[in-house]
């Protein structure tokens, strides 16, 4: 089944609220609603203690792409009691590797599993490798029904939406579904 852009929205649009800054309730006036009173974000807290419930599906899966690759957990997070709205991981090839302090030593591919929605991407820089085919079909072996974003959608701006790291009208849907760990690895 294909996704879609209104499709993506009504996922974004209800787990964050539209138009509402996240900003500390000290600096709002007394009887004023902050972002974190919404029902939205009511929402992706109930969802990032659901996907608490569930780390051991996603701690498996990494352990067994752990066996094949040099990997680091990005959820740490979200298991301590964090509201990501994502499980993430980063994947170091070979020349990710090297002791030279440029941009070929940061990871060259990362990977997530929304809480949110049943989506996932996998972020590389391209190299002509099996790495990222491997990676997809493992996240949709343990997560069966779950589809990739297509980056013309997940590059998409949502104009109305604050969230942790990233200002209002910077956000993509990938960041939203994903975290601000999605921009970790560049493309």
């Amino acid at each position: 089944m294909k996704i879609t852009r209104s499709e993506l929205l009504d996922v974004v649009y209800r787990f964050y609220p539209r138009g509402v800054q996240k900003i500390m309730r000290i600096y709002v006036p007394p009887n004023e609603p902050v972002y974190d009173d919404t029902e939205e974000h009511r929402r992706l807290v109930e969802a990032a203690n659901r996907g608490r419930a569930e780390y051991p599906t996603w701690e498996a899966m990494i352990d067994r792409l752990g066996d094949r690759y040099s990997l680091q957990n990005e959820s740490l997070n979200l298991f301590t009691g964090g509201i990501d709205p994502a499980y993430s991981a980063r994947i170091y090839r070979p020349k990710d590797l090297e002791p030279v302090p440029s941009l070929s030593s940061r990871a060259s591919l990362s990977f997530h599993v929304s809480v949110l929605g049943p989506y996932y991407g996998v972020h590389s820089r391209g190299e002509p490798d099996e790495i990222p085919a491997v990676v997809a079909e493992e996240i949709e072996a343990t997560y069966p029904g779950y589809q990739p974003i297509p980056p013309e959608l997940g590059n998409e701006v949502v104009p109305d939406v604050d969230m942790d790291g990233v200002m209002m009208g910077e956000a993509t849907i990938y960041v939203c579904l994903f975290s601000v760990v999605w921009t970790w690895v560049d493309p």
